[in-house]
């Protein structure tokens, strides 16, 4: 049998700086609840005796059911046509706005 285990405001505040959260300190007390609740719930399945029961990645028994990976000719479209709609092309490929600032960092 495992120990109860119950997770504190302190904890909470601590879970929430490891995951750069900022949290309202009205809700420290409903997360901690919370927590611990699953906590709770990962003690429950720990008692589940597993003993005698193989261990398993997945319970259906199917066995590669993916198609195989074969190239359609039929649907390759030209480089020419798929730029053909384009706002903007150069050299061959699509050109679009810049999505990230090169001098922001990451």
């Amino acid at each position: 049998m495992h120990k109860a285990q119950s997770v504190t405001i302190d904890d909470v505040i601590k879970i929430a700086k490891l995951a750069s959260l900022n949290i309202l300190p009205e809700e420290e007390k409903k997360f901690a609840e919370q927590f611990s609740q699953a906590v709770e719930v990962v003690n429950e399945l720990n008692e589940i005796d597993t003993k005698g029961i193989p261990e398993t990645y997945q319970v259906t028994n199917l066995v590669n059911i993916t198609r195989d990976d074969v190239v359609d000719h039929s649907r390759v479209l030209s480089q020419e046509l798929a730029l053909s709609q384009a706002k903007k092309t150069h050299s061959g490929f699509f050109v679009v706005s810049r999505v990230i600032d090169s001098t922001e960092e990451i």
